[in-house]
């Protein structure tokens, strides 16, 4: 399969881009690396992107920002980050790419463990990450084609302690490379609007 995968330069990218690109041809795409750039905030870059590419039969997305803060000091200009980046963004990247990838292709999309185990100064991420798991349900009795979409949401990751162990006291820890290994059964699977959950 030639497999694009937006976010490949991040830990859990690098993951990803190492799993399946044992058994596939790997496209890496970001905002500032990789062989091609996508900024998800930006449709045009999106089309761009794909436009440079042409068909691909998946296509992984492992990025999204949020924003981290105590819930007293957040306003809506706190919450439109993840709005904007990780949820709209990933939405984006299935409206846009939905014509680029093959029939009976996929989707699979990032959320995370504060879904349904939240944190302090994590209610951004909780609520996007809720949204997109919503959205992977909704979308996947409706795309065409064959067309497959899933998330995958890890545990916090073993190798992102260091910058935010403070934040997940308690949670048992999981390497990016097992995280890795929830994409490569969304991919390389049969399964639609399913949440991974690797923990």
């Amino acid at each position: 399969m030639k497999v694009l995968i937006v976010g490949a330069s991040g830990t859990v990218g690098k993951a990803v881009v190492s799993e399946l690109g044992q058994r596939h041809e790997v496209v890496t795409a970001g905002r500032s690396s990789g062989d091609v750039r996508i900024d998800l905030t930006d449709r045009a870059s999106i089309e761009s992107a794909f436009a440079a590419i042409g068909t691909v039969d998946a296509v992984v997305a492992t990025t999204g920002k949020v924003t981290f803060a105590p819930f007293e000091e957040m306003e809506a200009a706190d919450f439109a980050v993840g709005l904007a980046d990780k949820l709209m963004g990933q939405v984006e990247l299935v409206l846009v790419g939905r014509r680029h990838v093959s029939d009976g292709g996929s989707f699979t999309l990032t959320t995370g463990v504060l879904d349904r185990d939240p944190i302090r100064q994590g209610t951004s991420a909780s609520m996007v990450n809720g949204a997109l798991n919503a959205f992977v349900m909704a979308a996947a009795i409706e795309l065409p084609r064959g067309l497959r979409i899933n998330a995958v949401s890890p545990g916090v990751i073993e190798e992102a302690m260091g910058s935010y162990g403070a934040f997940f006291r308690g949670f048992d820890p999981v390497p990016a490379a097992r995280a890795a290994l929830g994409y490569a059964k969304s991919v390389e699977g049969a399964r639609t609007g399913t949440v991974f959950r690797v923990e």
